[in-house]
């Protein structure tokens, strides 16, 4: 009989286990969205105001003009009061209790941002569609040009535990052997080359794999920039298999601190760590401009910005200036 109680016991919780859905894909494609399409997701359109208006996926929504700063405090780059995230949030009409995905260009980070940020906020159902308006033009899908508004709605939400981490967090996982920081800037920037803060330089022992690796051509920005190219396809991800390459050094079940500059390009390589199985992966909110911008804090590779040769390129800049306003003014006055 005991036998049989504990047979019965063990199908019982593996027909339980069976029923549990396995978390969903936070990065999705083409037919996902059309899929979700059907069931009333919440489609977010992030790019520009004009990108949208000239043509976006049916019954996307659009926010207006740099809407992953509207969720930020200027120069610390950390998140506004979950107060002031609830309102904005509510007034625009996006539900985190809802279904929701982020979409704009190919090689945008602002969606992934926009991601993490509703995930601290509780959401449990929002993905991003990384290929985006190319992969939908691409696909032939239609397109719409009528702007599409939701009522604004009342929200009651709460910062999540797990998913940013602060620098005083930072600092104390260093001495930490069960966290493994990784660093998703430029080598540059690693190196302590390109400063971007008070120093340059990099948080100890952290792993620096640029963000720019997750895609089919890490060059796209570069070569977008310099028109190199006339589409978006070298933003396309890697397969995961390639992408389990090219985070092989790291141990799925640490904690996992992802940072950047100010969080969204850790943003990307967060969700796609998550989406790899990563068991415990944490944005590092104000990232660099936190860590670096405190001079009481352990760096590798510390550099410091040269603030005099920066007050003569600003100097030599006002010059031309003067001289350009010189030249406009004797055009003018000989127009007379």
């Amino acid at each position: 009989m005991k036998k049989l109680i504990v047979a019965m016991f063990g199908y019982v919780l593996l027909a339980l286990l069976i029923a549990v859905p396995a978390q969903a894909a936070r990065i999705v494609d083409t037919d996902t969205v059309t899929q979700a399409m059907s069931h009333g997701a919440i489609l977010w359109d992030i790019r520009e105001a004009d990108a949208y208006n000239k043509g976006h996926i049916p019954g996307a929504v659009n926010l207006g003009t740099r809407v992953c700063s509207q969720l930020r405090t200027p120069v610390s780059w950390d998140y506004i009061p979950v107060e002031r995230i609830t309102s904005r949030l509510g007034a625009w009409g996006i539900d985190p209790a809802k279904e929701i995905i982020a979409y704009a260009d190919k090689g945008s980070a602002c969606r992934y941002f926009i991601l993490v940020s509703l995930e601290l906020v509780g959401a449990k159902n929002v993905h991003v569609y990384h290929g985006g308006i190319d992969d939908w033009k691409a696909a032939g899908r239609p397109f719409a040009t009528a702007a599409t508004t939701l009522p604004p709605i009342t929200l009651d939400l709460h910062v999540q535990p797990g998913i940013v981490v602060s620098t005083d967090q930072v600092r104390d996982s260093l001495t930490r052997r069960d966290v493994q920081i990784l660093d998703v800037r430029t080598p540059n920037e690693f190196v302590g080359l390109d400063v971007r803060a008070l120093r340059g330089g990099h948080v100890p022992h952290a792993v620096n794999i640029p963000y720019e690796q997750n895609w089919v051509d890490p060059e796209s920005l570069i070569k977008v920039a310099k028109k190199q190219v006339t589409n978006n396809d070298g933003f396309a991800l890697l397969t995961p298999a390639q992408l389990k390459q090219v985070y092989a050094k790291l141990d799925p079940n640490l904690e996992t601190i992802v940072y950047c500059q100010s969080s969204p390009r850790a943003s990307v390589t967060a969700t796609v760590l998550k989406d790899l199985g990563f068991r415990d992966v944490r944005v590092y909110d104000s990232s660099w401009v936190g860590y670096g911008n405190r001079v009481d804090l352990p760096a590798e590779n510390e550099t410091f910005f040269d603030m005099f040769a920066l007050t003569n390129r600003i100097g030599t800049m006002q010059q031309r200036i003067d001289v350009l306003e010189k030249q406009l003014g004797e055009l003018k006055t000989e127009k007379k």
